[in-house]
């Protein structure tokens, strides 16, 4: 016999700023009330874009907010308990007085048991506890309360990979119900076994796990597109461009993983059959020329402590460089001393004249509250100057996946992860051939997480990452900087994945280059989705027009983007139309010619996508 669900939320309907965020009045909101129901041992995630609602809902769960309309309904007894994205430890001394303060704590022996096991010590003051060291404790507070539905608001960040592989372990054998908002999406394919979808006000749910969820996605945008070629066509471009414009990426990201795999190759082809923290110091007059870092037998010491042992390495331009390991393992200090930030106890680090670098790092400096999205791209402008080009505001921010209309508002109501992505917009603008990234997948969403990623991948230049997002390397990073925490750096052709191969099976076990991720126990989930990809395709199943079609129509599809904002830039002109009428139509018609041919490319290109991955 079905057992009766947990939770439930039954017509819900929330007003925020003015606006319905969830149902609402047919003539004030297109999307339905909300229907929720959490059944016992459910496995949730919960997915939608930066500013749809996530922890919005959640605490609508929780009842810290109430709706406007609807009924919410929580089973006899049962407990819910939620681990909040940013915690309140305002007013507590120590961190076990954060997690036994408040209503209904945990046992302090209960919170110990599992601080002990995430390896944190409850007596540190709030105060001066870092990023990782609060999560932490509000991650024993939450777990010692063994509640019926659990609810994560993106737990794994601050973490290092082993309190994530920790976490992942206690969440695979807990009985009760948990829904959880991620960005990490590993820790999503391994987890769950049902998705909650946010979109546009509406909330769906499908009974299949994150490993299912963007095949999903795109079945129902093709279905969404389907319908609105019924529509007239200018609705049809204003409605659907962002979705459209996520499906192509995606498409388009396959071409840009070969490449990355075949850079991995490349690389794999310097690095010293030893498997040890050393690369071959080619004398290739060649491979020096595009060298932009040089690191010669460099370590560090604390203490009694050798955080580096020494270790020699040279970075191309190109490369895409990812340092990894548990906090404390020397991640920073090593990327300190690659950046010429600290020096290097011994060896040299050796700079090309010509580096230039941007740094992103997780402490991001806080954006003004009461600044315009505008004043913080384009200091309060209509252009911003994006490496060297000049582009209109509102075309810029749609390349970052916002609606251009959020151009005058304020940063203060933008959330957490909207707020993120602005800055990511603003210091990508900035002209360098270094990019600096120390976590920077915190707060994003995974539609932002995508465009990162193609962002990384285009970019001329070389980018250093320090990240626990294991997914996140596996798609970015050409070689892998691993940290054990012995102080020795193993240098792997790669990304996480072939890193953890090589810890599980031994040097001898782990090919450089090769990704291992589909010989695990999940691999028919599709846990990363990023295998190597084989050739574009093969004589026999396309034509040869058909083959040149799928080769140039992405470049074709990029310059009608460039072609579509600088029209849509000089029409943004409010006395165009006045001062020429004649070449306001003349753009006008220009722009949605090149919107036309753009439609028409995407969807021949996506065709001909499927046919090759046939």
């Amino acid at each position: 016999m079905a057992q009766p669900p947990i939770f439930s939320l039954e017509g819900l309907a929330l007003q925020q700023g003015g606006r319905w965020l969830f149902g609402g009045p047919a003539a004030d909101s297109g999307a339905a009330p909300i229907d929720l129901y959490v059944l016992p041992g459910d496995r949730l995630a919960l997915i939608g874009r930066n500013g749809a609602g996530k922890t919005t809902l959640l605490r609508l769960i929780t009842g810290q907010i109430d709706a406007d309309r609807g009924a919410r309904r929580l089973k006899s007894g049962a407990r819910i308990v939620f681990l909040e994205q940013d915690p309140d430890f305002s007013g507590t001394g120590t961190l076990m007085d954060f997690a036994i303060g408040g209503g209904d704590p945990p046992a302090a022996h209960q919170v110990e048991a599992i601080a002990g096991q995430l390896g944190i010590d409850m007596g540190r003051l709030s105060a001066t506890a870092s990023g990782g060291e609060r999560r932490r404790a509000a991650i024993a507070r939450a777990l010692a309360q063994d509640p019926d539905l659990l609810l994560l608001d993106e737990p794994t960040n601050h973490l290092d990979l082993s309190a994530i592989d920790w976490l992942e372990d206690w969440l695979t054998r807990y009985r009760g119900a948990f829904i959880t908002i991620s960005h990490d999406r590993t820790f999503l394919t391994r987890l769950t076994r049902a998705t909650l979808w946010l979109d546009r006000g509406a909330l769906r749910r499908k009974e299949v796990g994150f490993g299912g969820y963007e095949a999903w996605e795109e079945q129902v945008y093709a279905e969404e597109a389907r319908a609105a070629d019924r529509m007239d066509a200018k609705l049809k471009i204003e409605a659907h461009w962002l979705e459209r414009g996520v499906t192509a990426r995606r498409k388009r990201n396959q071409g840009r993983l070969e490449k990355l795999f075949q850079m991995r190759a490349a690389r794999a082809s310097m690095i010293s059959g030893t498997g040890t923290a050393k690369l071959k110091l080619s004398s290739d007059d060649d491979f020096k020329s595009k060298s932009v870092i040089v690191a010669e037998g460099i370590s560090k010491t604390y203490g009694e402590r050798q955080i580096i042992k020494p270790f020699s390495l040279r970075i191309q331009n190109g490369d895409r460089i990812g340092i990894v390991g548990s906090n404390g393992a020397g991640k920073t200090t090593l990327l300190k001393m690659l950046t010429k930030e600290l020096e290097p106890d011994t060896g040299t680090v050796t700079h090309a004249r010509t580096l230039s670098g941007v740094m992103i790092d997780q402490q991001r400096k806080l954006l003004e509250p009461n600044a315009t999205v505008r004043q913080i791209l384009a200091e309060g402008g209509d252009w911003i100057d994006v490496r060297g080009v000049r582009k209109h505001v509102m075309s810029y921010l749609k390349d970052f996946l916002f609606d251009p209309g959020l151009v005058d508002t304020k940063v203060g109501i933008l959330s957490g992860g909207e707020r993120s992505r602005l800055l990511l917009a603003r210091e990508f603008a900035r002209t360098a051939n270094l990019l600096v990234l120390d976590e920077p997948t915190n707060d994003l969403d995974l539609e932002t997480l995508d465009l990162l990623q193609e962002v990384i991948a285009d970019f001329d230049g070389t980018v250093l990452i320090v990240s626990h997002d294991r997914d996140f390397l596996d798609r970015t990073v050409t070689v892998t900087l691993g940290l054990d925490g012995s102080g020795k750096v193993d240098i792997i052709a790669g990304g996480y994945a072939d890193w953890e191969a090589k810890r599980n099976q031994g040097s001898s076990g782990a090919q450089p280059g090769h990704n291992p991720r589909n010989t695990r126990p999940n691999a028919g989930q599709s846990e990363a989705g990023i295998t190597p990809p084989g050739k574009p395709a093969p004589a026999a199943k396309l034509s040869y027009k058909d083959q040149r079609d799928y080769e140039i129509l992405p470049d074709r599809i990029a310059e009608l983007d460039t072609i579509i904002a600088r029209g849509e830039a000089l029409l943004n002109d409010p006395e165009l139309y006045a001062k020429d009428p004649q070449r306001f139509a003349t753009l006008s018609q220009g722009v949605a010619n090149a919107r036309a041919e753009k439609d028409t490319a995407e969807e021949r290109w996506l065709v001909l996508a499927e046919q090759v991955e046939e």
